[in-house]
């Protein structure tokens, strides 16, 4: 088992979350599900539930009623994962702008790992 982290924004927004909440409830569980499996799995999640991108980053996939969900994630030395945001793509590839969003989040969490984790305060 590996612990799933949630990104945090500087502004204590948890971008995932807002994403996850967004969704119909049926596509919210086919990628609680996927988050499961990820927790479970870790390096050793394979295709066609995830896949490596670029650069440190990787996808979860999921699907429902014809829509592609795409959560991408990248991993904290070998203790945890951490998901930085959810996107729903039409496209056959992810595309470049949100690799790049999530690479930015992978520098920012690096460098401060305690500031980029979201603690729910529910």
């Amino acid at each position: 088992m590996i612990s799933v982290v949630f990104y945090r924004d500087d502004d204590g927004a948890c971008p995932f979350l807002e994403w996850l909440d967004s969704l119909p409830r049926k596509a919210q569980d086919k990628c609680v599900v996927r988050v499961e499996r990820l927790k479970e799995m870790g390096h050793e999640l394979r295709r066609p539930e995830a896949d490596y991108l670029r650069d440190g980053i990787y996808e979860l996939r999921a699907k429902h009623s014809r829509i592609n969900y795409r959560i991408l994630y990248f991993f904290h030395e070998r203790a945890a994962v951490v998901l930085t945001h959810g996107i729903m793509k039409q496209a056959a590839e992810v595309p470049s702008r949100e690799i790049d969003l999530a690479i930015q989040r992978k520098r920012q969490f690096a460098s401060d790992p305690r500031g980029h984790t979201y603690k729910e305060t529910r």
